[in-house]
């Protein structure tokens, strides 16, 4: 088993309709105004961007995220990352009665030096640093859109 190897879901249920949900998330240089563990979104192009991504722990990761997949109709959004963490991940928006349900999925391997020689005893602490991180995106989106 490759420790550095991560398998993350999220499921953020969204009180806004999903075509408002799906265009606040397409808006990733958008993302550090409502999700505080995205300090900083730099655009590349039109098709890519560098993020600077701290959560609880006293670490900082840089990724670059280039787009592979859009399509508003069904409302998904994918992109492969490199730097720091290298793999993909996918929001996938759907309808709800009440709103919406956003689900992240993300598949990476930790490139990072330091998270690497932790491992085998940081990984349930990076895992819950990360449910952390995805939790206050959760409510920092929901504050976003909030009346929409």
């Amino acid at each position: 088993m490759d420790w550095s190897h991560y398998r993350f879901t999220s499921v953020w249920d969204i009180p806004a309709p999903p075509d408002s949900v799906y265009t606040a998330l397409e808006r990733a240089e958008d993302y550090p105004q409502w999700w505080p563990q995205v300090r900083a979104v730099a655009v590349i192009d039109e098709m890519s961007g560098t993020a600077r991504l701290r959560s609880f722990l006293p670490y900082e990761l840089v990724v670059t995220a280039r787009r592979n997949h859009r399509d508003p109709r069904s409302r998904v959004i994918e992109v492969t990352m490199t730097g720091d963490l290298e793999g993909w991940a996918r929001w996938t928006v759907a309808a709800r009665a009440d709103g919406s349900r956003a689900t992240y999925q993300q598949e990476v391997v930790v490139r990072r030096a330091l998270m690497r020689r932790l491992a085998v005893p940081g990984r349930l602490v990076f895992r819950a640093n990360h449910a952390l991180m995805m939790r206050s995106g959760r409510r920092g989106l929901a504050a976003r859109l909030r009346g929409v």
